[in-house]
């Protein structure tokens, strides 16, 4: 069997949850993880609260390979991302030497005032080290198999593209497509005990409305070549019998 890598993501923030930030980090995500071949298991969008927070990472860290976060890490008095993170590992949040460097140069470049909210960006969880961040400066960290990550759509895909060389991957998975002018409540049944004879697959069924009624795409996934064919063939088979 080949290996499966597995990975979760953390969408830190009360602005995702109030709706006053509309998410785009999660389908980017989940778009580079089949490209790579790992298996993204599951996102959770929690509140800027610590315990949830902490629940929410070491429950996950113990299932899946890899977690990703996004948002929390920035300069506010709400973005208690790092320390939420130190705490789970049950280590210190200090101020990291070398971010702290780093983003007193790149304010003294700019001729901004190095204020205390933003040298609270250089704070993380002894112990972590740095995801370069090539748009803003600010890192991200990793810890474990954890990556923190920015909330901020640009930053999060810049330092995702940062870790993504680091990562571990697995044997992409392949699809094929199968059309079906039936709805689900006809083929439900048979497409379930199609799915039980080919249990190394993932057979999707997703409707839609046109041309009048219902109809449904077959999506069959599997990281075999033969074995998605034989599942696909099979399926293919099912639809034509119930519509000739």
């Amino acid at each position: 069997m080949p290996k499966v890598i597995t990975a979760a993501m953390l969408v830190i923030g009360d602005e995702i949850l109030s709706g006053r930030t509309k998410d785009q980090n999660i389908g980017y995500l989940a778009d580079i993880m089949t490209a790579i071949g790992i298996d993204l298991k599951e996102v959770r969008i929690v509140l800027d609260d610590e315990e949830d927070i902490v629940a929410a990472l070491n429950d996950v860290r113990q299932r899946y390979t890899y977690i990703f976060t996004s948002g929390g890490i920035g300069p506010t008095h709400d973005d208690i991302t790092a320390d939420s993170i130190a705490k789970a590992f049950d280590v210190p949040c200090d101020y990291d030497a070398a971010a702290y460097s780093l983003l007193e140069s790149h304010y003294t470049k700019r001729g901004l005032e190095f204020t205390d909210a933003r040298k609270r960006m250089a704070r993380l969880p002894r112990g972590a080290t740095h995801i370069e961040n090539p748009v803003s400066v600010a890192p991200g960290f990793r810890i474990g198999n954890v990556h923190v990550m920015a909330g901020v759509p640009s930053v999060f895909q810049a330092m995702l593209d940062k870790v993504l060389p680091t990562l571990e991957t697995g044997i992409k998975m392949l699809s094929a497509t199968v059309s079906c002018p039936l709805g689900e409540g006809i083929i439900g049944g048979p497409l379930a005990e199609i799915q039980k004879s080919h249990p190394l697959t993932i057979i999707g069924s997703y409707p839609r409305f046109g041309e009048g009624h219902f109809m449904t795409e077959l999506v069959v996934r599997a990281r075999s070549q033969d074995v998605l064919e034989a599942a696909r063939k099979d399926v293919e088979a099912m639809v034509k019998s119930l519509t000739t």
